[in-house]
């Protein structure tokens, strides 16, 4: 007699493959995210100008992503392990592509177009990083020594210089942070990151030399916004303005006028955070990043519960990367940070960074839901 239960044997099989592949999702996770997604298409309407065409296309990237990111979650942990060092790879020689032949838009050269397909390679690297940090980390002993620590420095660096060059310092930062938050978890000493830091300190003048004259423009509006406020500073100004005048409850949904009599700009993007906070007020804004921190709280768990090096530090590093993503955002478009163009997860407009996106909670998913009984 089979010793299968009654109710599994009878189930056609589309249903068990369906059930096998939703045992592969994390239900908070997808909870969360589905919950920041409807909150994005819900002001990308509003800030997009009514206009429903952007709110479908939106729609239906967010729709792929999900897909991604379920496919995802079904690969093994070892898997991902394993194709690490290729994705890195892989990434590296399409950077160097893109600064060979990429598309050139907006003053920079970010894109490759393949057929109808136009997407960054910097995105796939930020997936690459912290998946080549964190296997890298996994076979050496941690606290990491200082020539592992040189080793993974180098690994970082390559890229985001790369990315610097393209220039995109938004993503730069962004491929950086990936990369230093998987070493930090690893057990980076402190003295070693003081020291970092003081040399950084240190290249300051030099750095400044070698920036573009609009990122030195953008450094100086943020030291001084009212510096040039109908010019380099109306962005932060305007954006400004609009998260104040939003209030404790805000003016309503529809009803905010930065965005709609165009004293925003790129109120669908980068600064699609001004035209919520004007509609929603603090009370809105505040149910905003109390699903950010939920998000960024189940990441950790994840990691918490990961089973060995490589699960710890891939998920505390997709997890706190996630939270820079968001810290960078807002942080930007209320004047605590310079403008760098990051977008807001998961709300602001855009096709390639959110699928990246979830394909990184895909693996964080896959973390979770893989995990094997360990025994004495």
């Amino acid at each position: 007699m089979s010793s299968t239960p009654l109710s599994t044997a009878s189930e056609p099989k589309p249903v068990r493959v369906r059930r096998l592949i939703l045992s592969h999702v994390d239900p908070w996770l997808l909870m969360l995210l589905l919950g920041v997604g409807a909150v994005g298409l819900v002001t990308l309407y509003s800030a997009g100008d009514h206009s429903l065409s952007m709110v479908i296309d939106q729609a239906e990237r967010l729709a792929l992503g999900f897909a991604v990111m379920i496919a995802v979650a079904q690969l093994s942990p070892e898997w991902l392990r394993s194709v690490a060092p290729w994705l890195y790879a892989f990434s590296l020689l399409l950077l160097l592509v893109v600064l060979a032949v990429g598309d050139h838009g907006k003053g920079a050269q970010r894109w490759l177009v393949v057929g109808p397909l136009r997407f960054q390679p910097s995105e796939l690297m930020k997936l690459g990083m912290p998946l080549a940090i964190a296997a890298y980390l996994h076979v050496r002993a941690l606290p990491p020594s200082i020539w592992t620590t040189l080793g993974a420095l180098a690994i970082i660096g390559v890229p985001v210089g790369l990315i610097a060059l393209q220039p995109d310092l938004g993503t730069a930062v962004l491929v950086l942070a990936a990369g230093v938050l998987a070493l930090y978890f690893g057990g980076l000493r402190w003295r070693w990151v003081a020291l970092a830091l003081g040399a950084v300190a240190a290249a300051a003048p030099l750095l400044w030399m070698h920036l573009h004259d609009y990122q030195r423009e953008r450094l100086m509006i943020f030291l001084n916004p009212e510096l040039d406020p109908l010019g380099a500073g109306y962005h932060i100004t305007q954006s400004k303005i609009a998260i104040g005048s939003g209030g404790l409850w805000g003016k309503g949904w529809l009803m905010g006028t930065q965005a709609k009599l165009d004293f925003l700009p790129e109120a669908h993007t980068d600064f699609i955070f001004s035209v919520y906070g004007e509609e929603m007020g603090l009370i809105g804004a505040l149910v905003l990043l109390s699903l950010y921190a939920a998000i960024v709280g189940r990441c950790l768990v994840i990691a918490m519960r990961g089973q060995d090096t490589f699960q710890r530090l891939l998920a505390a590093a997709l997890g706190v990367t996630f939270f820079v993503y968001v810290f960078i955002n807002i942080g930007m478009v209320i004047g605590l940070l310079p403008v760098v163009g990051v977008p807001l997860p998961m709300v602001s407009y855009g096709g390639t960074s959110v699928v990246s996106l979830l394909a990184g909670f895909g693996m964080l998913m896959s973390l979770h839901t893989h995990r094997k009984l360990l025994t004495n």
